[in-house]
């Protein structure tokens, strides 16, 4: 059965995104402040340097696989995103490539 509160639980999300993505262009419109231009242009590289501290924090290089399917995705990811030019894909492969090394090849 369909749960009528979740759908209004999407609905509302959804809703409230869209608004959130249309709101600086409906504030500014065209007369975009340089300020916010930068932090376009900076906070996508920051958010992903965060991420990758994040993810890498919990890594022991002296115990288990010793970090070898954290850098191998790495690895992965920074040569499909230089080469290809595309976050999803870099992302993605990444993701799904650590997944396989950590359950078929580096499981104890």
């Amino acid at each position: 059965m369909f749960d009528v509160h979740a759908g209004y639980v999407v609905i509302i999300s959804g809703a409230v995104t869209i608004f959130l993505r249309f709101l600086p262009f409906i504030a500014f419109g065209k007369n975009t402040p340089s300020f916010l231009l930068y932090l376009g242009r900076v906070l996508p590289c920051s958010v992903m340097a965060m991420l990758v501290v994040y993810c890498l924090r919990g890594v022991n290089v002296l115990a288990g696989s010793h970090g070898v399917p954290e850098v191998i995705a790495c690895a992965v990811v920074v040569v499909l995103h230089v080469w290809r030019r595309n976050t999803l894909l870099s992302i993605v492969a990444g993701t799904a490539l650590y997944m396989f090394m950590i359950q078929e090849i580096f499981s104890a």
